[in-house]
């Protein structure tokens, strides 16, 4: 601690005055007041509890403090990590020299939560330790000795047994997770949770500290997780552990992240303020416990930070009944309080009778009110916060007036399962001709404010950034060396190119031209084919898309199977070669649904080609399913799937997909997906969405990335651009992203784009949906040399404000290519020769629909 450096009295009185008139604190105030004591301490609580009153009454809870009956349940106690004060975790000798398994068996976990309903407990929290598999070859044995791939997928499997035969809600606890691992648990659970503890790097960097030694630990690992489980809309609980050997600096520097987490994604569902309590045995025995006053500072201050919104929670075993003092420095909630289990983390400090704490709480002028795993707030947005498949166990306990539990209801257990089938059709099945003569219902989703996170927060993240700086490398000398040889331009050459205007732009799309021809030679390709959305329902919350609605909106629609193989017959009628299928991530969409899909289509048109599922929707139907990414494309392509479409790529730079997307998959789980695809004889396309909050730098690295996947795999098929329609993005109308790209961009990318990309990918698409019959007509000379599909409908880019109408016919493409002066030539998705029938059947209809209608009621 810096006890040895205390604020001044000036300093004092300056940061409680701010804190009293209710200004915003900086670090330095915040710092300042966790060291707070006396009369001091008892000032800042008075204007902490004022905030946290505000709160609660605007919450419509006045006076109300709040707990979770619960049951503890400890899934494995072996981990990974190392904390020095820690006596959760323990070694596989001592398990089995007490009688014990390396896991929980499922006979011992139901019994603990049957136990626990029929004592009106609502909450099973399930505990572990971090990837214990990782470390103890023991644990790696009971999951394969079981049947189960990792400790997730135990957790996940225990969880639906609690949720079925008990009607408990599982709070997850099962440490550091990845993006695709919320994917996976979050159907089965109300609510997760992992406590940041601190920010501090040293506690963890520094041989001798107490997280040395614990990979799962480092505070970017674990803010990573928090942000994730933000993106995944996953309601999540998080705090601090204080005393362990932070300075006040840096306990304020971990209240001040968690914040920003908070207001980025309006995920953190209640923040635990934890004082440390040391325990005999381990290495951190001999340190001092935490100070009351140093937490009830850390409780007010957080609630000045996190503000009136904020659930704070601090822990009543671990303060010797001083209950009072910690009601009067701003909590609202105790946390999971267990007539059953003992606190199976720190054992020695038995729960509180609930009771006493009734009574404790009253005493302090707070009525003590039942909650659930997930908080009221939650469980009264429902979607996306709640997935639909635990949605129903959560609402059988819920006042459905507050969102608190109701304390009359059963628990007992209900069904869990995943859909069967695809949803009911309904919505604007002629959505796809509409947007063109009707328009949209409405420019934004009804949940613009809600869905996306935080626009204000996304707006200082971009702005703090700054614009990108124009170069001044060495143009003359770069254009040498892509004329010479592209395959020599180092980074610092490409930048350079990627800035060229004027005579120099116009240098560098003569040398891709020239590079275009002696690659692929003068033939303007396209391929006839139908784009089939079959939902727009989705509630991932990316930012550029206009498409994505909620199922209540005006513009929603949902397909049904026989509409979809129906749209693939028409398709083929024409001429079609392909039929290219996406759709939104609809949240009673089975994972199975997609193999359904695609075997609909080819029972119907068994010589069409399914170019269908983008990286989000595979790891959507892996993750539904329990397969794993490579078993689930595996089934897919026994269905029917021949190849994949590279979108949901965006740019491969998280820095940058965090800002376009809130629930999108992190660019490494993309090249996983693209990348098994290929071994599996999938083949896809690759794309790029540029001209928004990226710079050169961005699409350099997105290239290299593309070019390295390529050397490896040979499984791309082309190259798309896709300029950045900004007219109804959300990203766009929030005043975050810039109105797409220039002119001067998108011939400088499709050059660049052609240079790098050489000779790995040799395909090179231009989009005319987004840039119309004259700038793809630019574009094919500047490097391109694929107009990409007639579609014959097309919503997503209309959705979104293109002008560029829902399908081009033959004809279309073919003036296209004339415009650029070059010949054309059909041909099919892995660009080879088109039959003759199906070439005749397109100049027959001239390759679209005589007619867009809904095709069923």
């Amino acid at each position: 601690m810096d006890a040895s450096n205390p604020p001044t009295a000036n300093a004092m009185r300056r940061a409680l005055r701010r804190a009293r008139d209710g200004v915003a604190l900086d670090l330095a105030e915040a710092a300042v007041l966790l060291q707070a004591r006396g009369e001091d301490l008892s000032d800042l609580c008075a204007s902490a509890a004022r905030v946290r009153d505000a709160g609660l009454e605007a919450a419509g809870r006045p006076g109300v403090i709040t707990y979770s009956k619960s049951v503890f349940i400890p899934l494995t106690r072996l981990c990974r990590d190392k904390c020095h004060y820690c006596t959760f975790a323990t070694v596989p000798g001592k398990l089995r020299r007490a009688g014990h398994g390396m896991f929980m068996s499922p006979d011992e976990v139901l019994e603990v939560a049957r136990r626990g309903a029929e004592l009106g407990c609502k909450e099973a929290l399930i505990t572990l330790g971090d990837k214990p598999e990782d470390r103890w070859p023991e644990a790696r044995e009971w999951l394969d000795a079981h049947g189960y791939d990792d400790t997730i997928a135990y957790v996940r499997a225990m969880s639906v047994r609690i949720l079925e035969e008990t009607g408990l809600l599982p709070h997850l606890n099962p440490g550091v997770l990845s993006w695709t691992d919320f994917q996976r648990l979050k159907p089965v659970s109300a609510s997760m949770g992992m406590m940041l503890e601190t920010t501090a790097t040293r506690l963890w960097s520094e041989p001798g500290g107490p997280h040395h030694g614990s990979p799962d630990k480092e505070p970017a690992v674990r803010l990573r997780v928090l942000e994730d489980a933000g993106r995944s809309s996953v309601p999540f609980t998080s705090g601090l552990l204080i005393g362990i050997g932070e300075t006040h600096q840096e306990r304020a520097e971990s209240l001040f992240a968690l914040r920003r987490v908070s207001r980025a994604y309006h995920g953190v569902q209640e923040l635990i303020l934890q004082n440390f309590r040391a325990k005999p045995d381990t290495a951190m025995r001999g340190m001092p416990d935490a100070k009351l006053d140093e937490l009830v500072a850390t409780v007010a201050v957080a609630r000045h930070l996190l503000g009136p919104t904020a659930c704070l929670q601090a822990p009543p075993n671990l303060v010797d009944g001083e209950y009072e003092r910690l009601i009067a420095a701003g909590i609202d909630d105790w946390g999971g309080v267990s007539p059953l289990t003992p606190d199976h983390v720190n054992p020695e400090r038995p729960w509180p009778q609930i009771d006493r704490l009734a009574e404790r709480s009253a005493a302090a002028g707070f009525e003590l009110r039942e909650r659930l795993a997930v908080y009221p707030e939650y469980v009264l947005r429902g979607e996306p916060w709640l997935d639909p498949r635990v949605l129903p166990h959560v609402r059988a306990l819920a006042d459905p007036a507050t969102g608190l539990a109701n304390p009359d209801a059963t628990v007992r257990g209900l069904p869990w399962q995943e859909p069967e089938d695809l949803p009911e059709a309904y919505g604007r099945t002629d959505l796809h001709t509409a947007v063109d003569t009707e328009g949209r219902t409405g420019d934004r989703r009804a949940d613009f404010e809600d869905v996306y996170g935080d626009w204000e927060v996304l707006r200082e993240q971009v702005l703090a950034k700054g614009a990108p700086e124009r170069l001044a490398g060495d143009l003359r000398e770069a254009l040498a060396v892509a004329a010479d040889d592209p395959t020599r331009l180092t980074d610092d050459h490409a930048l350079a190119l990627f800035h060229a205007d004027g005579p120099a732009l116009d240098a560098l799309c003569r040398i891709a031209d020239d590079v275009r021809r002696d690659a692929v030679g003068d033939d303007v390709t396209y391929c006839v084919t139908r784009n089939i959305n079959f939902t727009n329902v989705c509630y991932t919350g990316c930012r550029f898309c206009a498409f994505a609605q909620r199922r209540t909106d005006a513009d929603a629609y949902t397909l049904s199977l026989e509409q979809v193989a129906e749209r693939a017959a028409q398709a083929w009628e024409v001429g079609a070669t392909e039929v290219c299928m996406q759709g939104g991530i609809h949240p009673d969409l089975p994972g199975t649904a997609y193999f359904d899909i695609a075997r609909a289509v080819k029972e119907r048109v068994p010589g069409i080609h399914v170019h269908a599922f983008s990286p989000m929707e595979v790891v959507n139907g892996a993750t539904r399913t329990g397969l794993s990414i490579r078993d689930w494309l595996q089934r897919a392509k026994e269905s029917g799937l021949d190849t994949i479409p590279g979108t949901a790529a965006e740019i491969l730079d998280d820095e940058v997909r965090w800002v376009l997307t809130k629930g999108k998959l992190p660019a490494a789980t993309w090249v996983e997906v693209v990348t098994t695809a290929h071994e599996l004889g999938i083949r896809s396309s690759s794309t790029m969405m540029y001209g928004h909050v990226d710079t050169p730098a961005h699409w350099l690295g997105h290239l290299r990335l593309l070019a390295d996947i390529q050397r490896r795999t040979g499984g791309f098929t082309e190259f798309v651009t896709l300029p950045f329609v900004h007219t109804n993005a959300p990203v766009y109308l929030a005043g975050i992203a810039r109105p797409g790209p220039t002119a001067r961009d998108n011939r400088a990318v499709v050059a660049m784009a052609r240079l790098l990309l050489h000779p790995h990918i040799p395909n090179i698409q231009t989009s005319w949906v987004k840039l119309g019959a004259e700038g793809a007509a630019e574009m094919l000379r500047s490097g391109a040399n694929d107009l990409g599909g007639t579609l014959m409908e097309e919503t997503i880019s209309r959705m979104a404000g293109s002008a560029y109408g829902s399908y081009k016919s033959v004809r279309d493409l073919q003036a296209i290519a004339e415009a650029a002066g070059r010949p054309h030539r059909q041909r099919t998705t892995l660009y080879g020769e088109v039959p003759a029938e199906r070439r005749a059947a397109a100049l027959a209809s001239d390759g679209h629909l005589p007619e867009l209608l809904p095709v069923l009621d």
